[in-house]
């Protein structure tokens, strides 16, 4: 690994150096977020609600680019509204805000630019590592609790609500007005963390979970198995045997490339 972080700055320094023309790229960003994990195990492309934010980027040359993003959006999930009779009755929900800060490289397949011989449009990858800001709530019984002051799977101490993720994916760009950038685009982020939606592990035993105060003791049971039977046996699984969460983001940038000239050697 060490020896490829050192292969790829000399390449960047090497690109910076014999670029005819290197450019910053300004941009906007609009989409949508979605989620992957225990309480949506099949929906790879479930999206659910609108993200936004804005991308600084810097173009080596017609092929590479870095570039650093933010991003605020939202994710959730209601399993009282699945199709699965079995999440119906484990009857679980969540939201939660994404405050999403990356770092990514960009790949074009084509010599994509603005000249007269360059591509206007390309087809792209991207990857890169990402911190990401997350804070599951749920609305119960007509109030609102940030589920990780509950530790709801009786855990001895509350999870970290910052985690880092892997972002990867692909798109396309176009070239219009000369220095205007249409960019569509689709990356998932695969994070370090189970607790995107506060369910992870098995349902807690009795131990676990007391509190000196009774009422906190039977609202943290309430949070973690909110079923209508109550179904959930101390010990058995309540999250799916996936190790991590993960979300996506869907969206569309409009970006203005700022051009400054520089010979070659």
């Amino acid at each position: 690994m060490t020896h490829f972080i050192k292969v790829f700055i000399l390449f960047v320094l090497i690109s910076t150096n014999v670029a005819y023309a290197q450019t910053w790229e300004v941009g906007v960003t609009g989409g949508a977020m979605g989620y992957m994990g225990d309480l949506n195990q099949n929906g790879i492309l479930k999206l659910n609600h609108p993200a936004f934010g804005f991308v600084v980027k810097r173009n080596f040359d017609s092929n590479w680019a870095l570039r650093v993003s933010a991003l605020q959006g939202k994710i959730s999930d209601d399993e009282s509204k699945s199709k699965y009779q079995q999440e119906i009755d484990r009857n679980l929900s969540f939201y939660s805000p994404i405050t999403e800060g990356n770092v990514l490289v960009e790949f074009n397949f084509f010599d994509y630019g603005f000249e007269y011989h360059q591509k206007r449009f390309t087809p792209f990858l991207f990857a890169g590592v990402a911190l990401t800001g997350f804070n599951p709530k749920t609305d119960y019984k007509g109030s609102t609790y940030e589920l990780k002051y509950y530790k709801t799977e009786g855990q001895p101490e509350e999870y970290k609500t910052i985690t880092y993720s892997i972002p990867f994916g692909a798109g396309v760009k176009y070239n219009f007005g000369r220095y205007l950038n249409l960019v569509g685009e689709i990356g998932y982020r695969n994070t370090s963390t189970d607790y995107l939606d506060d369910v992870s592990g098995v349902y807690p035993a009795i131990t676990s979970m007391q509190e000196n105060d009774p009422n906190k003791t039977a609202l943290r049971f309430d949070l973690s198995d909110r079923s209508v039977n109550k179904i959930g046996v101390p010990g058995t699984q309540r999250g799916d045997f996936r190790k991590k969460d993960s979300y996506l983001f869907v969206g569309i940038t409009l970006s203005y490339t700022f051009v400054s000239q520089k010979c070659p050697f």
